[in-house]
């Protein structure tokens, strides 16, 4: 036996119903849509959702409070305890060297740095924004803040 003799068994494959294809095929006319009502028409039916003219769920449940400001700008947080693990003393700190570290995944992201942990390394930090508390621990340590516009 080879592929070319495979056959799908006998009587297993129906030819599908053409409806519409005039009186003689037994399904013209009407096309299997009996005469009149709703259901003989295009388009007709009830709709998804649809029950029975009672007000549907979708509409008796609440709308979602509170709105969603789309110009929002997330930052990714990098706290200072892994600028301390990541760089070396006198290294720059920017997207593109974050990128490099794997700490983010594109250079386009803006970053944050947030105060968390110790630093005891001399950085420059050059990112879109640096929080209070992480500028003094960066300055204290003897480094720097050069904040990107």
């Amino acid at each position: 036996m080879q592929l070319n003799d495979l056959r799908p068994a006998e009587g297993s494959r129906k030819n599908r119903k053409r409806i519409g294809r005039g009186n003689s095929s037994g399904h013209g006319t009407t096309a299997g849509r009996g005469s009149k009502g709703q259901l003989s028409r295009s388009g007709g039916g009830k709709g998804k959702g649809f029950e029975g003219g009672q007000q549907p769920l979708a509409m008796r449940l609440p709308k979602l409070p509170g709105f969603i400001n789309h110009n929002r700008v997330e930052y990714a947080p990098v706290n200072v305890s892994r600028l301390e693990t990541l760089f070396a003393d006198g290294d720059v700190v920017d997207a593109e060297s974050l990128v490099a570290k794997g700490v983010l995944k594109h250079n386009y992201i803006p970053v944050k740095v947030l105060g968390d942990g110790e630093l005891t390394k001399k950085l420059t930090v050059k990112v879109d924004k640096v929080s209070a508390s992480a500028q003094a621990k960066i300055e204290a340590a003897g480094g720097k803040v050069e904040q990107a516009c």
